[in-house]
């Protein structure tokens, strides 16, 4: 069992909005381009890099997709924060 993730995320308002976010990411655009663009989290500066975190650190929806989703594959996720697009890119 994976003790820590390493992902990137969008967050915005609306899940209409991420929807869009994951269908520009399947017709190719870059992730970290559209976290600078889209992102209301402070983490979209940084192409919406969260680092490393371990299980358990993040709220239990975000986790839950963290540590269970398939990786690098984007995924949605409602928290009380908002909309999340959430790519992980692995787990140790």
């Amino acid at each position: 069992m994976a003790k820590t993730a390493h992902a990137l995320h969008i967050l915005v308002k609306h899940q209409n909005q991420a929807e869009d976010i994951v269908s520009q990411l399947k017709k190719g655009a870059k992730f970290q381009t559209l976290a600078k663009k889209y992102s209301t989290c402070s983490s979209g500066k940084k192409g919406g890099d969260l680092g490393e975190f371990k299980r358990g650190q993040m709220v239990p929806q975000f986790d839950k997709v963290c540590f269970n989703a398939e990786v690098l594959t984007p995924h949605i996720v409602k928290t009380r924060f908002g909309w999340h697009v959430v790519k992980v890119l692995y787990r140790t």
